[in-house]
């Protein structure tokens, strides 16, 4: 994987400047027409989609309450993982972006949301609404791109200690809310560079802290406690749905920015961005995820990750309407649209990162893998 910039193949070199401008203008006209006709059936759907999700919760709970039966802990541990999954990724995802905002209802709003995530949602609104959807990909500029942890391009330093980063990954995987907290505070940047004494790092440590506390609480101690003499059943089965939860947000969103077509850029690439450039960095910059109705809808919609990066403040359920009308301007473009079954787009981002783990080989023919990178985003002259 190399960054656009660097590649010798350029993908877009049949794309004038104006061409560019045209294609962001046609994805405005897509965006001006979901903005005017959304409305009531959109807050009918994200309102039955939290009472599905809380009733499923409440009723996996009460089915856990007799969880000392295994017939009960597997029914109990499926619905509750369910229900982790739907709040995480379709509900406070999704709202946490924006996108019900329209409805103006208090309960349902960015600005009020609290989800089930130790992560904060106003410090997860910042790194993930601000920064990596502003810097989509761009290296040294996008934390989401390898989390902070990983060697995720050909062009950074190899260094012995990238040999772990297969392992990191699946660490982080398994407990992905919390690896995502600690991005949110960027722990690392901070504690390298000194930065965790000062009064606003120490703050939003304490706030992450109070929300674990309330986390664990609720999770560990409250709702197994309830369960009486299921107390050890229930909290096996509460720590299971949580690592079901985490290794599926983590794949899903792997699936997203790393597999086999999804291209990365260089920090200076991105100075004076045109509305067209932008949008052509988020289409060369993402992939999705094929697969039925009840997938996209466990994905948060995910499955759509490149017309969410496009759109991420438009109603989750529209990506799959206007799905076809992004992937007919690629066409028109000349453009890779990059998508795949979850399988496959796993293990091409899985590849990726156990490539990435070793030294660059030079001479070594290139695998379908080592074309996961970008091309230039800027045009030839026409």
């Amino acid at each position: 994987m190399t960054v656009i910039q660097k590649k010798s193949d350029n993908p877009i070199a049949h794309l004038s400047v104006e061409d560019i401008e045209s294609l962001g203008k046609e994805l405005d006209a897509i965006r001006d027409r979901v903005i005017a006709e959304r409305g009531e059936s959109d807050a009918r759907y994200i309102r039955k989609v939290i009472k599905t999700q809380r009733t499923l919760e409440l009723s996996s709970r009460a089915v856990l309450l007799f969880s000392l039966f295994p017939p009960a802990w597997l029914v109990g541990t499926a619905g509750l993982s369910i229900a982790k999954i739907l709040e995480n990724m379709e509900i406070g995802h999704n709202i946490l972006h924006g996108q019900y905002d329209f409805m103006r209802d208090p309960k349902i709003h960015s600005t009020t949301w609290e989800w089930d995530h130790v992560s904060p949602a106003d410090q997860w609104k910042h790194s993930h609404n601000q920064l990596h959807h502003t810097y989509t990909n761009v290296i040294g500029k996008d934390n989401d791109l390898g989390y902070g942890i990983m060697r995720v391009d050909e062009d950074q330093k190899w260094h012995p200690m990238h040999l772990g980063q297969p392992l990191w990954n699946l660490i982080n995987a398994c407990f992905f809310e919390y690896g995502i907290a600690a991005y949110d505070l960027e722990l690392g940047r901070n504690l390298q560079k000194g930065r965790h004494k000062s009064p606003e790092f120490r703050a939003r440590a304490r706030a992450v802290g109070r929300k674990i506390r309330r986390q664990v609480l609720k999770d560990y101690v409250v709702h197994p406690l309830l369960s009486g003499p299921s107390f050890l059943t229930t909290l096996a089965a509460t720590f299971t749905a949580n690592l079901v939860r985490n290794l599926w947000s983590h794949s899903v969103i792997m699936c997203g920015h790393f597999p086999n077509g999804v291209e990365t850029f260089e920090k200076k690439s991105i100075e004076g961005e045109t509305r067209g450039e932008w949008y052509l960095r988020q289409m060369l910059g993402s992939a999705n995820i094929s697969g039925s109705r009840l997938m996209h809808i466990m994905t948060g919609n995910l499955s759509f990750q490149i017309e969410h990066h496009l759109f991420p403040d438009l109603p989750s359920k529209r990506y799959q309407e206007i799905a076809p009308q992004v992937r007919a301007l690629f066409d028109r473009y000349g453009l890779k649209y990059t998508t795949g079954p979850l399988p496959k787009q796993v293990a091409s981002a899985w590849w990726k990162v156990i490539r990435l783990s070793l030294p660059n080989r030079k001479s070594a023919r290139p695998t379908p893998a080592d074309e996961l990178s970008t091309r230039t985003l800027a045009p030839s002259a026409a």
